[in-house]
This record gives C-alpha cells, sequence and structure tokens, in this order.
C-alpha cells in the first residue's frame, strides 16, 4: 500500500511538472487573454529559461525521483525534460545545443507575447 501511494505522488508529480513546462511555454498567451497572470507566469518563463540555458536540475525532478525510488522503482539521472519528453521528439537523446534551443525558442515566445502585453 505504501509503495502504491508513492507511485501516485510520482504520477502526480510528473504531471504538475508537466504542466509546468506547458505553462512556462505557453502561458504567455494566457497573459494576453488575463494580463495579472503575468505574476505567476513571468516568474516561471525566468525559470524555465533559466533551467535550460545553465542546464540546472529542477527540483520537480528530484522529487519525483524521490517518489519513484520510495515506490521500489528505479529514478532517472536526466531532467524530467531528458527523461520524458525529448525520447518523443529526439529518441537520440538530448544535447547541450537543444537545450539552449529550447531555452531561446521559450525566451523568444514569451518576449514576443510580453512585448505585446506591454505595448
Amino acid at each position: 500500500m505504501k509503495r502504491m501511494t508513492y507511485q501516485i505522488a510520482a504520477t502526480a508529480t510528473a504531471l504538475f511538472h508537466l504542466g509546468f513546462i506547458l505553462f512556462v511555454i505557453f502561458g504567455g498567451l494566457l497573459v494576453l487573454r488575463w494580463p495579472r497572470l503575468m505574476l505567476l507566469h513571468l516568474p516561471a518563463a525566468v525559470w524555465g529559461v533559466l533551467i535550460e540555458f545553465f542546464s540546472w536540475y529542477c527540483p520537480l525532478t528530484r522529487w519525483e525521483n524521490h517518489f519513484l525510488r520510495q515506490a521500489g522503482r528505479a529514478g532517472y539521472d536526466t531532467g524530467f525534460v531528458a527523461h520524458y519528453i525529448m525520447p518523443v521528439i529526439y529518441p537520440a537523446g538530448l544535447t547541450r545545443g537543444i537545450e539552449i534551443a529550447i531555452g531561446v525558442f521559450v525566451l523568444a515566445l514569451n518576449a514576443a507575447i510580453y512585448w505585446r502585453v506591454f505595448r
């Protein structure tokens, strides 16, 4: 029963992590409709860009790995994007150049959206 609880926590953390990533990438579009959401999205977008540019390890990945190990499963050594998303998009794996490209994409998309919001 305890392992199942940890498995549920790992899955919930992974889903939250995916939602956070989608919010970082596309949340600026929500800001166009609800400008006050900028107070949540702007720090999230900055965090997402910094994670990619500096190859930092996201705390959500640490939590997910912790819950997976407590559930008796192996965690993973790469980040969330490298472990779950990149194998779907780029089966060969995540390179440093791709990480930088993701950061540039998120930065450019959100800069364009915020330019419009502030204009």
